[in-house]
């Protein structure tokens, strides 16, 4: 039933991801995209390196610890979700997208760990997940706005 459930995951954040594509923007999304799927390998390793979190039915397990469906796809599309909908919002704003993003992906987690084998909690909660969910996106978010700042000065 596992792995069933991380085909529809796929299946899911492959249309997600062609949708996304469809808006104006695409190197933003493409850039959010690749800075969201580094960063959260990076932390994602060491979260599974210290045993805090396991992740027992998972795409290439033979090659991969962590969950690289989540780390380098449906997180990712998660973020690019969030920058175009908070690309013209103000601070404020964009916290709050960010706390309602980072608040269905944990709820969606928890679901997994609770009724599924594809995520067990060691040394972890939904807590740390959602604070870890909520900065990284808020890095990216506004790391891309530092970039696009940058880039309109080089172009003016």
């Amino acid at each position: 039933m596992d792995r069933i459930v991380l085909w529809a995951l796929l299946i899911i954040g492959i249309i997600l991801f062609c949708f996304s594509l469809r808006k104006p923007l695409i190197k933003d999304t493409l850039l959010v995209f690749l800075l969201k799927a580094y960063f959260s390998s990076f932390f994602g390793v060491i979260v599974v390196g210290e045993n805090l979190v396991e992740y027992p039915v998972r795409f290439l397990g033979k090659y991969f610890e962590t969950s690289i469906l989540f780390e380098y796809f449906l997180y990712p599309i998660m973020c690019v979700y969030f920058y175009q909908t908070s690309y013209h919002s103000r601070f404020l704003g964009i916290i709050v997208q960010c706390a309602l993003y980072t608040a269905a992906l944990t709820i969606l987690e928890v679901l997994c760990e609770k009724y599924t084998d594809l995520i067990k909690y060691h040394e972890w909660t939904w807590m740390y997940s959602f604070i870890t969910i909520f900065i990284l996106s808020f890095f990216v978010r506004m790391l891309m706005e530092l970039i696009n700042k940058g880039e309109q000065k080089l172009t003016s």
